[in-house]
């Protein structure tokens, strides 16, 4: 049985790298699949303490910004909670980040370095020059001449060991991490110390999910996302061993799982569609697997994926605001599956489903569910008033739609925001319609989602240009070029439209729920082909 969280009580990073190496010392900690590398709860302790070393004596002190731009190496984890230790604050950055995504978070986060691979250099040495943005660069895996530093050769030069002499506290920020809102830039959710521990402590309790030191975690997230970082703490808080993949591949997946012997695991978006799209194995239910958290699993495969597996597949709803928040109970699981319920909240979250001016409405009426609670972020970093409207009446407003059945279980509905979720990834459509409207072509753009049996949802951009446009293929083709140049890959418009106008509210803004009534031709770029 796992320790309680009412009894660790963990208040930092420092402690809970300690008590994790002078518990579990030479049990493995880390395992990276890509590069075969292994590393003890005591190595983790070292590591840890070298980079922190490294950036102290680079000048990084507390409450300065280091921003991470990597893939899944332990280069992350280990900066991550090196920043940690000298109460200096991490901004994971998102690798497939271009000019434009890149530079607004650099410039806003005031980032004093970054720590990234050879191949993201002349993008962000391209920032530094063109946007007077002042950061460092260090490289993890090759010399790069327009980097300032190379790793190895920085650990190598480290004069003195780790003594620290910041005093990080519970509420210490360790994190800005970006996130897409509903309008405008992306938002930095000020996450502390506690925010992280707090789910590392939570996970482990026996009615929610139980993470024990016999588990074996495994995560396939970017570690610039949320959920490789909080495997990460719970690992290190419980005890358990996280195997850390380089991406998610479904044809693989199953096979990892089996060869780790993972226990655990949690996947989210079109993950488990795409599992079970894989062709069936007799090997299917060969696993040690215990618990599989996954948010938004589709009702009506609900049954068929544990069948096929043989092991349950949990509800977990949270967000990079808030952390855990909902689950489904262990004891509730059979008579909830295929419902598409969410579950209860979690041992430190109150919800309520409150109506547009903050009511509560009836059990099983649907609105706005806001939360309140321990765990939860600071506020959005250098936007009170963001954080102000959020926090409405001390409540976090989720923006998502849901109702609370008579026994108090959560159902969800939909979004509130003006967002599009394609592959697990939240996208603004307000900032793909910015970069689409710093073309000199084009007049107005709007973006709203069209429906994916894979994806969940795809991004259609409604175009209306300056001036007539002669030869529509060549016209789209100039745009998707310009978006792929300041636009991450998945954030780029699959669907492409361009109307003559587009139709407005009486307040002047697009009425983007007319644009998906009128049908008008529109070009499929991944099929390379127009649709009617």
């Amino acid at each position: 049985m796992a320790e309680s969280r009412e009894i660790l009580d963990l208040k930092n990073v420092k402690e809970v790298v300690d008590r994790a190496a002078k518990i579990w010392g030479d049990k493995t900690a880390l395992i990276f699949d890509e590069t075969k590398q292994q590393f003890s709860f005591k190595e983790v302790k070292h590591k840890i303490k070298q980079f922190a070393a490294m950036l102290k004596e680079l000048g990084i002190k507390e409450e300065d910004k280091v921003a991470l731009m990597l893939p899944n190496v332990p280069e992350f984890p280990f900066t991550w909670l090196a920043t940690g230790l000298l109460g200096a604050t991490t901004v994971p950055l998102n690798y497939r980040y271009q000019k434009f995504d890149a530079s607004y978070v650099l410039k806003h986060s005031e980032s004093k370095l970054v720590i990234t691979t050879a191949e993201k250099v002349d993008m962000l040495h391209q920032i530094r020059l063109e946007d007077h943005v002042d950061f460092k660069i260090i490289t993890t895996d090759e010399v790069n001449d327009r980097a300032d530093f190379f790793l190895d050769d920085v650990l190598n030069n480290v004069k003195d060991s780790f003594a620290s002499t910041a005093k990080t506290y519970p509420e210490t920020l360790m994190n800005i991490q970006y996130t897409s809102g509903t309008t405008g830039k992306p938002k930095g959710c000020m996450l502390s110390q506690k925010y992280w521990i707090n789910i590392a402590e939570k996970i482990a309790d026996p009615a929610l999910i139980g993470i024990r030191e016999d588990d074996v975690l495994l995560t396939s997230q970017p570690f610039y996302y949320m959920d490789p970082q909080w495997n990460t703490m719970a690992a290190l808080v419980n005890g358990a061993t996280l195997v850390v993949l380089d991406r998610f591949s479904p044809s693989v997946f199953w096979e990892k799982i089996r060869e780790y012997k993972v226990t655990f695991f949690y996947v989210l978006g079109n993950m488990p569609v795409l599992l079970l799209k894989m062709p069936k194995s007799e090997k299917d239910k060969k696993h040690h697997v215990r618990f599989i958290g996954c948010s938004a699993i589709p009702p009506h495969l609900h049954k068929e994926i544990e069948e096929r597996w043989g092991v349950p597949w949990y509800e977990v709803f949270g967000m990079t605001e808030t952390g855990y928040d909902i689950s489904m109970r262990v004891d509730e699981h059979d008579k909830y599956v295929g419902t598409g319920a969410l579950g209860r909240p979690a041992t430190d979250r109150e919800v309520r489903i409150v109506d547009e001016n903050g009511n509560v409405v009836p059990r099983g009426e649907v609105g706005e569910m806001v939360f309140r609670g321990k765990g939860m972020m600071d506020g959005y970093y250098k936007n009170p008033e963001a954080t102000n409207e959020v926090f409405r009446n001390g409540w976090f407003h989720t923006g998502d739609l849901a109702y609370m059945d008579e026994d108090g279980v959560l159902f969800y509905v939909g979004r509130v925001k003006d967002m599009i979720r394609r592959s697990g990834e939240n996208i603004a459509a307000a900032e793909v319609e910015e970069v689409i409207m710093l073309h000199d072509s084009v007049q107005l753009a709007a973006c709203t989602p069209v429906e994916d049996e894979i994806r969940g949802e795809e991004v259609k951009a409604h175009i209306v240009p300056k001036e007539k446009v002669s030869e529509q293929m060549a016209y789209i083709r100039t745009l998707i070029d310009h978006c792929e140049k300041n636009l991450a890959s998945f954030k780029v418009p699959r669907y492409w439209e361009i109307r003559d106008s587009l139709p407005m509210t009486p307040s002047e803004r697009i009425a983007k729920h007319r644009l998906k009534e009128e049908k008008l031709a529109y070009y499929d770029r991944v099929e390379d082909k127009w649709l009617e």
